[in-house]
Protein backbone atom coordinates (compact mmCIF):
# COMPACT_ATOMS: atom_id res chain seq x y z
CA UNK A 1 0.00 0.00 0.00
CA UNK A 2 1.47 3.32 -1.00
CA UNK A 3 1.03 6.36 1.24
CA UNK A 4 -1.09 6.87 4.35
CA UNK A 5 -4.49 5.24 4.81
CA UNK A 6 -7.45 7.00 3.10
CA UNK A 7 -8.80 8.58 6.30
CA UNK A 8 -5.44 10.27 6.96
CA UNK A 9 -4.78 11.54 3.44
CA UNK A 10 -4.77 15.29 2.89
CA UNK A 11 -6.58 16.21 -0.31
CA UNK A 12 -4.24 17.72 -2.82
CA UNK A 13 -4.97 20.82 -4.81
CA UNK A 14 -6.36 20.11 -8.22
CA UNK A 15 -3.97 20.91 -11.01
CA UNK A 16 -5.23 23.54 -13.44
CA UNK A 17 -6.13 22.16 -16.82
CA UNK A 18 -3.95 23.15 -19.69
CA UNK A 19 -5.51 25.69 -22.01
CA UNK A 20 -6.60 24.27 -25.30
CA UNK A 21 -4.81 25.73 -28.27
CA UNK A 22 -7.11 27.44 -30.73
CA UNK A 23 -7.53 25.48 -33.92
CA UNK A 24 -8.25 26.88 -37.28
CA UNK A 25 -11.42 25.40 -38.62
CA UNK A 26 -13.38 25.68 -41.79
CA UNK A 27 -16.47 27.88 -41.59
CA UNK A 28 -19.61 25.80 -41.36
CA UNK A 29 -22.48 26.16 -43.69
CA UNK A 30 -25.74 27.14 -42.03
CA UNK A 31 -28.25 24.36 -42.05
CA UNK A 32 -31.21 25.06 -44.25
CA UNK A 33 -34.25 25.36 -42.00
CA UNK A 34 -37.53 25.48 -43.84
CA UNK A 35 -39.67 28.44 -42.84
CA UNK A 36 -43.24 27.52 -42.06
CA UNK A 37 -46.14 29.60 -40.99
CA UNK A 38 -47.33 28.67 -37.48
CA UNK A 39 -50.43 26.52 -37.40
CA UNK A 40 -53.67 28.24 -36.50
CA UNK A 41 -54.16 28.14 -32.75
CA UNK A 42 -50.55 27.23 -32.05
CA UNK A 43 -49.04 28.45 -28.81
CA UNK A 44 -45.77 29.63 -30.30
CA UNK A 45 -44.30 32.53 -28.38
CA UNK A 46 -43.31 35.70 -30.22
CA UNK A 47 -39.67 36.72 -30.28
CA UNK A 48 -38.66 39.39 -27.78
CA UNK A 49 -38.57 42.01 -30.53
CA UNK A 50 -42.21 41.19 -31.37
CA UNK A 51 -43.54 41.93 -27.88
CA UNK A 52 -47.07 43.29 -28.32
CA UNK A 53 -47.56 44.47 -24.70
CA UNK A 54 -45.67 47.82 -24.74
CA UNK A 55 -47.48 48.85 -27.92
CA UNK A 56 -50.85 47.90 -26.41
CA UNK A 57 -50.14 49.82 -23.20
CA UNK A 58 -49.00 52.85 -25.24
CA UNK A 59 -52.22 52.75 -27.28
CA UNK A 60 -54.33 52.63 -24.11
CA UNK A 61 -52.27 55.48 -22.60
CA UNK A 62 -53.00 57.61 -25.67
CA UNK A 63 -56.74 56.88 -25.31
CA UNK A 64 -56.60 57.89 -21.63
CA UNK A 65 -55.12 61.28 -22.55
CA UNK A 66 -57.61 61.72 -25.40
CA UNK A 67 -60.42 61.13 -22.92
CA UNK A 68 -58.96 63.57 -20.39
CA UNK A 69 -56.08 65.85 -21.42
CA UNK A 70 -55.74 67.01 -17.79
CA UNK A 71 -54.90 63.49 -16.63
CA UNK A 72 -51.72 63.16 -14.54
CA UNK A 73 -49.43 60.19 -15.11
CA UNK A 74 -46.99 58.98 -12.47
CA UNK A 75 -44.83 55.90 -12.04
CA UNK A 76 -45.26 54.09 -8.73
CA UNK A 77 -44.69 50.73 -7.07
CA UNK A 78 -41.46 49.69 -8.70
CA UNK A 79 -41.15 46.02 -9.48
CA UNK A 80 -37.81 44.37 -8.66
CA UNK A 81 -37.56 43.11 -12.25
CA UNK A 82 -37.78 46.67 -13.56
CA UNK A 83 -36.47 48.89 -10.78
CA UNK A 84 -35.96 51.94 -12.98
CA UNK A 85 -39.59 52.18 -13.98
CA UNK A 86 -42.72 51.69 -12.02
CA UNK A 87 -46.31 50.98 -12.83
CA UNK A 88 -48.05 53.83 -14.66
CA UNK A 89 -50.79 55.40 -12.55
CA UNK A 90 -53.23 57.88 -14.08
CA UNK A 91 -55.10 60.27 -11.83
CA UNK A 92 -57.40 63.28 -11.93
CA UNK A 93 -58.90 64.35 -8.58
CA UNK A 94 -57.80 60.92 -7.35
CA UNK A 95 -56.55 57.72 -8.89
CA UNK A 96 -58.35 56.69 -12.08
CA UNK A 97 -56.47 53.58 -13.20
CA UNK A 98 -53.17 51.74 -13.36
CA UNK A 99 -51.57 49.88 -16.25
CA UNK A 100 -49.58 46.70 -15.85
CA UNK A 101 -48.06 44.23 -18.27
CA UNK A 102 -48.11 40.53 -17.54
CA UNK A 103 -46.92 37.59 -19.61
CA UNK A 104 -50.25 37.05 -21.32
CA UNK A 105 -52.13 40.31 -20.78
CA UNK A 106 -52.04 44.05 -20.34
CA UNK A 107 -54.18 44.91 -17.31
CA UNK A 108 -55.84 48.28 -16.76
CA UNK A 109 -57.24 48.42 -13.23
CA UNK A 110 -59.72 51.15 -12.36
CA UNK A 111 -59.44 52.14 -8.70
CA UNK A 112 -63.17 52.74 -8.23
CA UNK A 113 -64.32 50.65 -11.19
CA UNK A 114 -67.17 48.96 -9.32
CA UNK A 115 -68.87 52.37 -9.11
CA UNK A 116 -68.24 53.31 -12.75
CA UNK A 117 -71.04 52.55 -15.22
CA UNK A 118 -69.85 50.09 -17.90
CA UNK A 119 -72.62 49.71 -20.48
CA UNK A 120 -70.21 48.27 -23.07
CA UNK A 121 -69.01 45.64 -20.58
CA UNK A 122 -65.31 46.36 -21.02
CA UNK A 123 -64.50 45.22 -17.49
CA UNK A 124 -63.56 41.55 -17.70
CA UNK A 125 -61.35 41.02 -14.65
CA UNK A 126 -61.42 41.61 -10.89
CA UNK A 127 -65.20 41.49 -11.02
CA UNK A 128 -65.60 39.87 -7.58
CA UNK A 129 -64.28 42.81 -5.56
CA UNK A 130 -66.39 45.61 -4.20
CA UNK A 131 -64.20 48.48 -5.35
CA UNK A 132 -61.86 47.80 -8.28
CA UNK A 133 -62.55 46.53 -11.78
CA UNK A 134 -60.05 45.73 -14.51
CA UNK A 135 -59.75 45.21 -18.23
CA UNK A 136 -57.43 42.43 -19.36
CA UNK A 137 -56.27 42.83 -22.95
CA UNK A 138 -54.73 39.74 -24.53
CA UNK A 139 -52.59 39.54 -27.63
CA UNK A 140 -54.54 40.39 -30.76
CA UNK A 141 -57.53 41.82 -28.88
CA UNK A 142 -58.79 45.28 -29.68
CA UNK A 143 -60.62 47.51 -27.23
CA UNK A 144 -63.47 49.73 -28.41
CA UNK A 145 -61.79 53.15 -28.23
CA UNK A 146 -65.02 55.11 -27.78
CA UNK A 147 -66.30 52.85 -25.00
CA UNK A 148 -62.91 52.96 -23.25
CA UNK A 149 -62.76 56.77 -23.37
CA UNK A 150 -66.32 56.93 -21.99
CA UNK A 151 -65.20 54.66 -19.13
CA UNK A 152 -62.23 56.94 -18.37
CA UNK A 153 -64.46 60.04 -18.44
CA UNK A 154 -66.95 58.37 -16.09
CA UNK A 155 -64.13 57.45 -13.67
CA UNK A 156 -62.85 61.04 -13.72
CA UNK A 157 -66.37 62.38 -13.14
CA UNK A 158 -66.77 60.00 -10.20
CA UNK A 159 -63.51 61.29 -8.72
CA UNK A 160 -64.67 64.88 -9.31
CA UNK A 161 -67.94 64.32 -7.47
CA UNK A 162 -66.01 62.76 -4.60
CA UNK A 163 -63.61 65.74 -4.50
CA UNK A 164 -66.56 68.16 -4.23
CA UNK A 165 -67.92 66.25 -1.23
CA UNK A 166 -64.77 66.97 0.77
Amino acid sequence: MNGPPAHLRVPSKAKPKAKAKPRASKPRKAAAIPKRAPKAGSNSKPAASEDWRPETLARMRALIFEADPEMIEERKWRKPSNAMQGIPVWSHDGMVCTGETYTKAVKLTFARGASVPDPSRLFNSSLEGGTRRAIDIHEGEKVDAGAFKALVKAAVALNGSRAKER
